[in-house]
């Protein structure tokens, strides 16, 4: 039998990552970005882009401690600094407005209309794998404090959202035919606040666990 531990860091590092990675806004975005692109080129480009945001999110997730340790940054201050970039994601989701955390910036949608190849930029990073998921990703990992079945429980749920997201992003122009943009927004919306419940969760572990509130 699970460990009650390990089943909950599994559905919250699966929860973070639905918030951040947000697989029905990137599978809009994505339709909107290949109005010209043929079935086999969406397809080629959306298992792509899953691939290459998937290595960056096992990098992150396997080297996350050693990441941190290199730098020289305490997980107290990774704690709160990711809390309040997930905060300041949420925030932009809840007014249903573009985050540069989790989504492309005005210059990078520019930037990505003229190129007929959106896998890499801006598919894989910053629309699946953006600052906010890598973020997360390593918060996570340092939450399971080096527990095996932990470790495992967050790669489970990695795996699981990039498999929603390429599904997704294989029906792309179905999605965005089907929900409209009143739909995107709601949920987008909805997933927003539980997120947001979800940094100030992060941003009060951390100031706990400070030496300097110690």
């Amino acid at each position: 039998m699970l460990d009650p531990a390990v089943i909950e860091i599994g559905l919250l590092a699966f929860t973070t990552f639905f918030a951040t990675v947000s697989p029905v806004d990137v599978a809009a975005l994505y339709a909107a970005m290949t109005p010209k692109a043929t079935d086999a080129q969406r397809r080629a480009m959306a298992i792509k882009g899953t691939l290459i945001a998937g290595g960056i999110m096992l990098t992150f997730a396997l080297l996350g401690d050693e990441i941190l340790t290199r730098l020289g940054i305490t997980l107290p201050a990774m704690k709160t600094s990711g809390g309040i970039l997930l905060l300041l994601i949420a925030i932009d989701m809840v007014f249903a407005r573009p985050s540069g955390g989790s989504s492309t910036t005005e210059d990078e949608a520019k930037e990505a209309g003229h190129k007929t190849d959106v896998s890499v930029f801006p598919l894989a990073t910053p629309l699946i794998s953006g600052p906010g998921t890598m973020g997360a990703v390593i918060l996570l990992s340092a939450k399971a404090n080096g527990d095996i079945a932990k470790d495992l429980a967050i790669i489970v749920a990695i795996i699981a959202i990039l498999v929603i997201t390429l599904a997704l992003l294989l029906m792309a122009g179905h999605i965005q035919k089907l929900l409209g943009v009143t739909g995107l927004n709601v949920i987008t919306r909805v997933v927003g606040v539980l997120l947001a419940a979800l940094a100030v969760q992060f941003i009060f572990d951390g100031i706990a666990s400070s030496a300097v509130f110690g």
